[in-house]
């Protein structure tokens, strides 16, 4: 056999119902992994989700029980660390690494002591072991990853020694391959470990799914009325997407396009940042042109509608690694407004098939937000031009075919070089 078929994904969670770019990653290439003769299955924990077992789209999950090193946690925190980042720990996973068969590759989605867990039982097996970096490793800004450890700062850890027993800080240095998402990532990764397989592999775009979507009909069904210029931000709402920046910049915007409206969909990862939008919204007294959904699972066609609704798609982001929500839009012939960080750079071409703004910039700075989206709401010609650029870029270069069959030759390589 020249190449791994039972192939295994262990995220640190996989949750339907508050869907990001790792479950669609996942499932995305486990389904073409499937198509070509190899058996992908997803092991992972029960955070957010309590099915033991289930399946999405023909790709069996597993679930297991798991826990969180700390005294002194309220349920509430558990449940933010849940959302977001939270360091588990899982003996139960653990095991049944341990003791799974058929298994010829680990595919690690997450680090910290899950990420050791992977380690430590593929090391045991001498199994190989890939790691996928989605973004987490380095795009995050320092302030909010503090954030992510709010829910702790009251409890005592005892989890150390548990990270120490799966080599939790070795996860990177042992793994076959390293496989990144972002641009920046990688470079690093290059860098840290030139004696490594260091692989830049982006995200996908299924083209023929968000080719098609009923916009009108989205627009009726949530009040939103068909003479409105429509906003789309899809993405968690949470400090890093910057959904606050599209309510402080509309005032600015209605001013230059008073048929302006905004709408924001995706999953509540962060309720506070949440309630602050609604709260600025009703100050400024826009609350009228703003909508806020929450959230639609990934194989729900709303999706797809919400994109086909809009006139142009924001992403305002603080950092983003990739950007697979610009593939979406692109996927569904919109033009694109995006802010100028992280692998977003090396995504879009600036006015060929998106505008960048400065991240900061005042409402009335040439390269502030409410300038770029009004300059697509007054020329449609713009829109049409950055619009079909993107579809054409999203169809040459970020077909999930391609990916997978990609990710294929990255298992081919390692599982080759581990078995012999």
């Amino acid at each position: 056999m020249d190449r791994p078929v039972h192939i295994t994904h262990v995220p640190r969670r996989f949750v339907i119902h508050e869907w990001g770019g790792t479950e669609t990653f996942i499932s995305e290439v486990s389904i073409r992994l499937k198509q070509r003769g190899l058996f992908p299955s997803i092991r992972t924990t029960k955070a957010m989700d309590p099915t033991r077992d289930g399946s999405y789209r023909g790709i069996p999950i597993h679930r297991y029980s798991y826990s969180y090193p700390y005294l002194g946690l309220t349920e509430s925190d558990r449940q933010q660390l849940d959302r977001k980042a939270g360091n588990l720990f899982s003996w139960s996973l653990l095991l049944a690494l341990l003791r799974l068969k058929p298994v010829d590759l680990f595919h690690l989605h997450t680090g910290k002591r899950l990420g050791g867990i992977v380690r430590f039982c593929a090391l045991r097996r001498h199994i190989p072991y890939v790691v996928s970096l989605h973004g987490g490793y380095l795009a995050v800004p320092a302030a909010e990853r503090e954030t992510w450890t709010d829910p702790t700062r009251h409890a005592v850890e005892w989890g150390k020694i548990l990270g120490m027993l799966v080599g939790s800080r070795r996860v990177l240095d042992d793994a076959s391959a390293i496989i990144c998402v972002g641009k920046d990532e990688y470079d690093a990764m290059r860098t840290r470990y030139p004696d490594k397989k260091v692989v830049h592999l982006p995200n996908g775009v299924d083209l023929e799914r968000f080719g098609q979507g009923q916009g009108d009909s989205f627009r009726v069904q949530h009040g939103i009325p068909l003479d409105r210029f429509l906003y789309v931000t899809v993405g968690r709402i949470d400090v890093q997407k910057n959904q606050l920046a599209m309510i402080e910049h509309l005032p600015t915007l209605l001013e230059k396009v008073p048929q302006a409206h905004v709408l924001l969909v995706g999953p509540v990862t962060n309720s506070g940042y949440r309630d602050k939008i609604v709260a600025l919204a009703e100050k400024l007294g826009v609350s009228d042109r703003v909508t806020i959904l929450h959230g639609f699972a990934y194989d729900d066609h709303a999706l797809v509608d919400a994109y086909h609704g809009a006139d142009c798609f924001v992403l305002p982001s603080l950092h983003e690694p990739f950007g697979m929500v610009v593939l979406e839009a692109w996927a569904s012939r919109l033009p694109v407004v995006a802010a100028r960080v992280g692998g977003l750079q090396a995504l879009i071409d600036d006015h060929v098939d998106g505008l960048f703004i400065e991240p900061g910039a005042s409402a009335d700075d040439p390269g502030g937000l409410a300038t770029a989206m009004a300059a697509l709401a007054q020329d449609s010609s713009l829109c049409a031009r950055l619009a079909n650029a993107g579809y054409r870029k999203a169809q040459q270069r970020y077909s999930w075919d391609h990916i997978a069959d990609e990710l294929i030759e990255i298992y081919r390589g390692v599982y080759a070089h581990t078995v012999h």
